[in-house]
C-alpha cells in the first residue's frame, strides 16, 4: 500500500485511519479528465495525494467559473456525508497525480461507524463553507491582480510544485474574468520576476513575493485551515 499523502486521512487516529484506507484504492488522476460530472449520481468520493480537482459551476446562459479546487488537504464528494449524491458541481482534474478512491456506499457505512471520520469531515465541510464565503467577497472587491496572486498561490499549495502547466486562457476561463485582465496581470509579475510563464507553463520563481501580491483572502484561508483542521 502506497503512502499517505493526504492531510484528512493522516490526521485520523490510527484506527480510524486504517480502517478507511482498507476500503480506498489508489489511482492515478489524468489532467482533463471528469471526475463527477454536474448532477451525475456521485459514485466515489476522491482525497488527492498528489492530484489537483478543480469545482466548477455553470448554466445554460453563464460561463463555467471554478468555485473551489481540492488538493490533498481535501476531498471530492463531501456531499456525500449529508446524504446528498449529486450536486451541480463539475469537479475536473486539472493537475495529474494520485489519489485514492472510494466507492460512496462503502464509504458512508464506514462514515456511520466512525466517530473520528466523522469530527474530521465535519470540520473540513465547514472551512469548505468559510472558504466559500471568502471567494465570494474576494470576487466582489478584489482587482484582478491580486485575485490572480492568490490563485496561483492556492494552486502552488495543492500541486506542491514551483512549475505546473496552465495557459493564461484557461485561468481565466476558471476565475471568471477576461483574459486580457490575466495576460496584464502575469505580465506584470514576470516582469517583477515574481513568476516566469513560456508556452503554458508557469514557474513560481518568488513565492514571497507573490504572498505580498496576493489579496488578504489568501492569509485568511490559511488561517482558517490552520485553526479547524491543523491537529
Amino acid at each position: 500500500m502506497p503512502s499517505v499523502a493526504n492531510t484528512l486521512i493522516d490526521s485520523l487516529p490510527r484506527i480510524a485511519r486504517n480502517r478507511l484506507l482498507s476500503i480506498c484504492e489508489p489511482i492515478d488522476l489524468v489532467a482533463g479528465r471528469t471526475v463527477s460530472g454536474s448532477d451525475a449520481p456521485t459514485r466515489h468520493v476522491y482525497f488527492p495525494t498528489g492530484s489537483l480537482v478543480s469545482l466548477t459551476t455553470s448554466t445554460r446562459d453563464t460561463p463555467v467559473l471554478e468555485v473551489a479546487m481540492v488538493g490533498n488537504e481535501g476531498m471530492v464528494g463531501t456531499q456525500v456525508t449529508l446524504g446528498i449524491f449529486s450536486v451541480p458541481l463539475h469537479a475536473l482534474v486539472r493537475g495529474a497525480g494520485t489519489a485514492w478512491r472510494v466507492a460512496a456506499g462503502p464509504f458512508n457505512q464506514e462514515l456511520v461507524g466512525s466517530r473520528a471520520l466523522q469530527r474530521s469531515l465535519k470540520r473540513y465541510m465547514h472551512v469548505t463553507i468559510l472558504q466559500l464565503t471568502s471567494d465570494a467577497r474576494c470576487l466582489h472587491f478584489h482587482p484582478i491582480d491580486q485575485r490572480l496572486a492568490r490563485w496561483l498561490l492556492m494552486t502552488h499549495d495543492r500541486t506542491h510544485a514551483n512549475s505546473f502547466h496552465v495557459t493564461q486562457e484557461l485561468i481565466a476561463h476558471l476565475m471568471g474574468v477576461r483574459r486580457v485582465g490575466i495576460t496584464k496581470a502575469a505580465g506584470a509579475l514576470q516582469r517583477r520576476a515574481i513568476i516566469h510563464y513560456v508556452r503554458g507553463e508557469l514557474t513560481i520563481v518568488d513565492r514571497s513575493a507573490l504572498e505580498s501580491e496576493a489579496c488578504s483572502c489568501y492569509a485568511l484561508d490559511r488561517e482558517t485551515y490552520t485553526r479547524f483542521l491543523s491537529h
